[in-house]
């Protein structure tokens, strides 16, 4: 028995999906200038979507474009700096390059897939692992500052009103956090097995509203520096960046 012949516009339609130029009648045929204007129309959208609707968010490489807008805003506050974070190898390999500035890091979770580079910062110590939720294995003040970048927003807040203090407790100038905004997502699906759980981004009014609950100070004068160091350099944030005092 022969089969009806199927209009291959509405199948498409019917899909949810868009009729290419070639399936429609030849007496509705468009332009060729209508044609390109579609084609390069198409190829904006698509690539605006990737850019935008992954909302993939790294805090490591935000902090690696942030590093000369620190180093202005901070100043000699930069000299002997400790990063907490994933990733702690490349931020202290870039750290250890700029003038006057010593770094250690601390890798919260593991360091299994560590390149020749960062093996050899852990063997002369400048880079270890260690669980971010138990007290840090520094005495109070060891850092001018402490940087964190993509490792809080695992943490929930009955780790974090221990976490965050223990950052200021070691830190002499202040602690400065880079944290996604919420929408952001970080881990995949592939790194939760190393992350334990999905980030959570939060909104900036609950992690001021939490510093508050825990005792921590906003500073407010390193954040003005820090933003006016940005606007000199145009330098625009891509996450939220939290400049807190130390516990001293």
């Amino acid at each position: 028995m022969s089969r009806r012949p199927v209009n291959p516009t509405r199948r498409l339609v019917g899909n949810g999906g868009f009729p290419l130029m070639g399936s429609f009648p030849s007496k509705t045929r468009s332009s060729p200038l209508v044609s390109l204007t579609l084609v390069v129309l198409g190829v904006f959208l698509i690539l605006g979507y990737m850019y935008s609707g992954s909302g993939e968010f790294s805090g490591t490489l935000e902090l690696q474009r942030a590093i000369p807008v620190l180093k202005k805003a901070y100043g000699d506050g930069m000299g002997k700096v400790l990063h907490v974070g994933p990733e702690t190898c490349s931020i202290v390999s870039k750290l250890i390059k700029e003038e006057d500035t010593q770094a250690w890091g601390v890798e919260p979770y593991d360091l299994e897939d560590a390149d020749s580079n960062c093996k050899g910062l852990v063997k002369k110590g400048f880079v270890r692992v260690a669980d971010i939720k138990f007290p840090l294995p520094y005495r109070p003040s060891s850092f001018s500052l402490v940087i964190v970048s993509d490792a809080l927003d695992y943490l929930s807040p009955k780790y974090l009103n221990k976490t965050i203090p223990e950052l200021a407790r070691v830190a002499a100038d202040g602690v400065v956090i880079f944290t996604g905004f919420p929408g952001q997502q970080r881990a995949r699906v592939t790194e939760l097995s190393k992350f334990g759980r999905p980030a959570k981004m939060r909104s900036q009014s609950w992690w001021v509203r939490f510093f508050g609950q825990i005792g921590v100070e906003v500073n407010e004068a390193a954040a003005k520096k820090f933003e006016q160091a940005a606007t000199k350099q145009s330098y625009q944030p891509a996450c939220q960046v939290f400049h807190l005092k130390s516990s001293h």
